[in-house]
């Protein structure tokens, strides 16, 4: 058997499977941000930004670093960074898959007249 921390992969897991606190780790990625710079990338409005944040501190996803006032955070873990270049691969088949769904229907003439039209033909 594989020797790995499982319960440790599946708190990364579940940090990292809700829609709010994926929004953050995008935002981020690429270089430290403050908290009211990512509120303002986000929209995602105090006090609810810090409590997402806190749990993305406690998985280990991110760091910060005060100063000032100031505190910054940026994603801390190579992992996530791997995971981060296979979220945005994900996103972008899922958007395309969206659009084919989206191109599929419009040139289907709507999928209840098609289905309609097949059993009209097959009665006869």
């Amino acid at each position: 058997m594989i020797d790995r921390d499982f319960d440790a992969s599946a708190e990364v897991l579940r940090a990292i499977a809700h829609p709010v606190r994926l929004q953050i780790l995008c935002a981020i990625k690429d270089e430290p941000h403050a908290v009211s710079e990512i509120e303002e990338m986000t929209g995602i409005a105090q006090p609810g930004l810090s409590q997402q944040l806190a749990i993305l501190r406690k998985a280990d996803l991110v760091s910060t670093r005060r100063d000032g006032k100031k505190i910054y955070y940026r994603v801390d873990s190579d992992q996530m960074l791997g995971a981060s270049d296979l979220l945005d691969a994900l996103a972008g088949s899922t958007d395309q898959r969206r659009r084919d769904r989206q191109t599929a229907r419009k040139h289907s003439g709507g999928g209840a007249a098609t289905f309609a039209r097949i059993l009209g033909r097959s009665g006869n």
